[in-house]
């Protein structure tokens, strides 16, 4: 007889993806204390590795902020894999995704990360 491992609510049976997925909607909800009103016309995704089809740089970016146009609105995409290759466990991942959700906000209403969240670069990213 097979069967899970770990009951379904366990954090056992919680995938690395959904684990990411919830640290950048820990970040988004953190910064939507202070700045809710702006938030709720963006839109927020988590892919597993970016396209870099339209990419011009020598770089992989971590996350990508488009401009709201016409019908669609402002977007920020996340990306799971190349964030992980860059942090050294769970509390400095929670740290950098939290840091690349603020640069990615800051980027699409035009201030400085700071402005976005006072504790941003503040934590050690083990990178």
């Amino acid at each position: 007889m097979r069967g899970p491992l770990a009951p379904s609510d366990s954090p056992l049976s919680t995938s690395r993806a959904q684990r990411f997925d919830e640290m950048v909607i820990a970040a988004v909800e953190r910064l939507d204390t202070r700045w809710q009103d702006q938030l709720n016309k963006v839109e927020f995704a988590v892919e597993d590795v970016p396209s870099l089809d339209d990419w011009e740089h020598d770089w992989v970016p971590l996350a990508r902020a488009f401009a709201g146009s016409g019908a669609l609105p402002a977007r920020v995409v996340v990306f799971r894999r190349p964030i992980e290759t860059r942090a050294l466990g769970q509390t400095r991942l929670r740290a950098l995704v939290s840091d690349v959700v603020t640069e990615q906000v800051a980027e699409l209403f035009g201030v400085d990360p700071e402005e976005i969240d006072p504790a941003y670069g503040g934590r050690d990213h083990g990178s």
